[in-house]
């Protein structure tokens, strides 16, 4: 399974992570616009990303004939839930200026948390997922 496009959003999302860190250095108040910016373009990356995760990735790996993939893509899907739910929750809260103007020091706090969090399942799916999925993928088929 070629999983090239997956690993590509990923190289994007965490450039908005990083983006979004430094707009947040460079202060919350004054940022704000562009903070709320990167959130909305970053949650249309994160959206497709989840969405083609759920319609093709898991049921393909589930389907695979493979008990581990199958075994990986339910783990994998079963954490992301919850994942996904607080970063959606924390993208609808903060995608305006207004509130991020009125709470920086909330919103710094929620973003550490949220976004830390995605950071790391990122990090974790491109050491240990990816390379498990293109490992058996290498692998011929029995004959």
């Amino acid at each position: 399974m070629n999983i090239d496009k997956f690993k590509h959003q990923h190289i994007d999302i965490l450039s908005d992570i990083a983006t979004l860190r430094k707009l947040v250095q460079s202060g919350i108040v004054s940022a704000a616009p562009a903070i709320a910016a990167r959130i909305v373009s970053m949650s249309g990356v994160i959206k497709l990303h989840l969405a083609v995760e759920d319609r093709v990735l898991y049921p393909s790996l589930e389907a695979s004939g493979d008990a581990e993939l199958a075994r990986l893509s339910r783990q994998y899907q079963g954490e992301m839930e919850g994942i996904a739910a607080s970063y959606l929750a924390f993208a609808a809260k903060w995608n305006t200026p207004r509130l991020l103007e009125q709470q920086p020091e909330v919103f710094r706090a929620e973003a550490n948390q949220v976004l830390k969090t995605l950071y790391e399942r990122m990090k974790r799916e491109d050491r240990e997922f990816y390379p498990a999925i293109e490992a058996a993928s290498a692998v011929p088929l029995a004959a």
